[in-house]
């Protein structure tokens, strides 16, 4: 926070029953140099990381399926979500949490994965950085059923598709989740699918 252009007045914590909610009062010198005031709601659940799994020789790839509850509650009327895998950093770095989501959430054991991009998801409320990586996977690097962990309360399916299937569900408007959009997009692009 090293911009002269902008001076933070006041943070005041609105909530840190999950994470942390501030209302963040500041000053910003806009481009003709006059300061105008402004109050913004920040959240800060930490950043993140995802992955998509895939398999070029069967053309596959692995998703996730859990229940989002903002998204119930904004019109998706089961609340289900098909997505990449993902976390947020536990006190680690990008790579070692996402190995570690990987196993927990899907059931397979990767030891080499390849960050392809870091992105602000909702810059204009949330802090999170999301580090987006790709890695190839095969049957033999699964050694269980996966599904998240108990304690955290997850409940998540793990489905292996043909990426051709997932990709068309982008247009069709079945696949919604940001994250997987532009990792699908990167594979379509990038990995020759």
């Amino acid at each position: 926070m090293n911009n002269p252009k902008i001076t933070i007045q006041k943070t005041e914590l609105l909530s840190d029953n999950w994470y942390i909610l501030n209302k963040v009062t500041f000053d910003y010198q806009k481009t003709d140099n006059s300061i105008i005031t402004q109050q913004r709601e920040v959240y800060d659940r930490g950043n993140g990381a995802a992955i998509l799994l895939y398999n070029k020789t069967n053309k596959t790839i692995i998703l996730t399926r859990q229940f989002r509850l903002p998204t119930y509650l904004n019109g998706n009327k089961s609340g289900m979500m098909v997505e990449v895998c993902a976390g947020l950093l536990d006190q680690d770095e990008p790579e070692q949490c996402i190995i570690r989501e990987t196993e927990e959430e899907t059931g397979y054991r990767v030891s080499k994965v390849k960050k392809i991009m870091e992105t602000y998801m909702s810059p204009g409320a949330i802090t999170e950085i999301l580090y987006l990586f790709v890695a190839e996977y095969d049957a033999s690097m699964k050694f269980s059923e996966g599904g998240g962990l108990e304690h955290e309360q997850e409940n998540i399916e793990v489905i292996e598709m043909p990426f051709d299937q997932a990709f068309d569900r982008i247009e069709t408007g079945e696949l919604k989740d940001a994250k997987t959009i532009m990792l699908l997009q990167y594979a379509k692009i990038n990995l020759g699918f």
